[in-house]
């Protein structure tokens, strides 16, 4: 009975972790697709309505803003999914107290020694 309570509730873990990455990957490509479309009507709106040369278009700031701005939240967005989660999980926390309990029977052992 207990098994079973386990593996039920590793599936719904793993099951959501999937879904989190899915949800990152769906992101990351709304993110791509739809900042190749903007930064590609930026250029052709500067080159067209203002006269500008490809150059000039180019290296106008908003064809990289959205890049930019939105870029942070995906980089957010992927630090919850792979890495700030990760590194301050439960498990996180269970190691550092095992590290933290060694460190400090080394250093018992140490003054008993001496």
């Amino acid at each position: 009975m207990e098994n079973n309570f386990i593996e039920e509730q590793r599936y719904i873990k793993a099951k959501k972790r999937v879904k989190d990455i899915k949800g990152f990957y769906s992101h990351f490509v709304a993110y791509i697709l739809v900042n190749i479309f903007l930064s590609a009507v930026i250029i052709v709106g500067l080159t067209a309505d203002e006269g500008d040369s490809l150059g000039e278009a180019l290296s106008n700031f908003g064809v990289y803003s959205t890049w930019l701005f939105w870029g942070i939240g995906v980089f957010f967005h992927w630090l919850g999914v792979f890495g700030f989660g990760n590194l301050m999980s439960k498990n996180w926390e269970e190691r550092k107290i095992q590290e933290l309990m060694q460190k400090d029977k080394q250093r018992s052992q140490i003054r008993l020694n001496k």
